[in-house]
């Protein structure tokens, strides 16, 4: 059986919107609690989508095209908070306790006659949630009207932004493992769009 190509060009955009659709719910989901099977699912459909637009010719309606645009940005910057909670979470096996500003709490090392063994821990990394959201939203955006160099250009604000709380092993090890995991999922989401829509 042959496919009119009319229900063809119809058929593969609204395959896309729903899997990106699906995968944002799935995240949605798990933004409290991040929960393995759900984000894998979620996982699981922007790869399947991003097989779709790399496989089959696509032709997007402008209309249709706004739409996977706006989804897919939404996905790479909301998906990208349960994602990177969970990998961290896997990564350093529940270690290192947060704090109440989307940090990691550190006591400083201790040093006889300067530093006691009973320092209080301060919160390093402050505000991480946020400043995801927003590094994944530019990345995403910047994949998405064909510059990707906003990749370079997000990293290296954060590097410089956050230089000096990286003395700890611990916060180096945060800051490269979530800024990793944050932006390939950002890269990802973005990429299905970008393939599809241009």
């Amino acid at each position: 059986m042959i496919v009119p190509p009319e229900l063809f060009s119809l058929a593969v955009p609204l395959f896309l919107f729903l899997t990106l659709s699906g995968a944002l719910v799935l995240v949605v989901l798990s933004t409290k609690r991040p929960r393995e099977i759900p984000l894998l699912f979620a996982g699981g459909l922007i790869l399947l989508s991003l097989v779709v637009v790399l496989v089959l010719p696509i032709e997007i309606h402008p209309i249709g095209a706004i739409a996977i645009a706006m989804l897919g940005v939404a996905l790479a910057a909301v998906g990208g908070n349960p994602v990177t909670r969970l990998v961290l979470e896997v990564a350093t096996h529940g270690r290192v306790p947060e704090g109440d500003n989307g940090g990691i709490m550190l006591r400083p090392p201790a040093v006889p006659g300067i530093v006691p063994d009973d320092a209080p821990a301060r919160e390093v990394l402050r505000g991480g949630t946020t400043i995801g959201y927003l590094e994944r939203l530019a990345v995403a955006l910047g994949i998405v009207v064909g510059f990707p160099e906003a990749i370079a250009v997000v990293v290296a604000i954060k590097g410089i932004g956050r230089f000096s709380e990286l003395a700890a092993a611990e916060a180096r090890e945060r800051f490269i493992i979530g800024t990793f995991a944050s932006l390939l999922w950002a890269c990802l989401a973005a990429g299905v769009v970008r393939l599809a829509i241009w």
